[in-house]
């Protein structure tokens, strides 16, 4: 019995939404005048990626260090934010709302491999951060998921179905375990 057998494996036409020219420009992109651009230059970075075909909002901070594979796959709203080390794993489309954080080491993993196919078939899933999300440290997102809007995900956990709105969600794999509360400082 093969459990997979990667000489049969192909990506399917299209897949990565881009030719492979555009593809390796992007990569030289990226590690170069992306990665090593000043922290402060988010304007700089947001160009980088609108030429590449993301759709970025205004006021986006994305750190230097943020990994994206594809950025013709990534939609990011007014005001969010996306930290250190963050990667953005575009195989499949990537949207980020207003005022979201992404926060350092999160990885938004929007593709992976059929392992009931010797093939070992390659796909790709959307993933979707309504507005208002918080994800903390190191938190993983696996294919196909909706984080709806205001939730917030805990340092560390591992998100594999939806997870529900204005709820404080935690853990491996991540629960919703009681509702966000959010005290209004403008008033008081």
């Amino acid at each position: 019995m093969n459990y997979q057998n990667l000489n049969k494996f192909k990506i399917p036409e299209n897949f990565r939404g881009k030719n492979a020219i555009t593809v390796q420009l992007w990569w030289i992109i990226q590690s170069t005048l992306f990665a090593c651009s000043p922290q402060f230059m988010y304007g700089w970075r947001n160009f980088l990626l609108r030429a590449f075909g993301a759709k970025i909002g205004k006021g986006v901070i994305i750190r230097p260090s943020v990994k994206i594979t594809y950025p013709w796959k990534l939609t990011i709203g007014d005001y969010a934010w996306v930290g250190d080390e963050a990667e953005l794993y575009t195989l499949g489309e990537i949207t980020i709302g207003n005022n979201a954080v992404v926060s350092q080491k999160c990885y938004l993993c929007t593709g992976s491999h059929d392992f009931e196919v010797e093939t070992f078939d390659i796909y790709a899933k959307p993933i979707v951060i309504e507005p208002e999300v918080w994800l903390a440290t190191d938190v993983f997102v696996a294919p196909g998921i909706t984080i709806s809007e205001g939730a917030l995900v805990g340092a560390r956990s591992s998100v594999f179905e939806d997870m529900p709105r204005g709820m404080i969600c935690l853990g491996y794999p991540a629960k919703p375990v009681k509702k966000r509360q959010v005290r209004n400082t403008l008033n008081s």
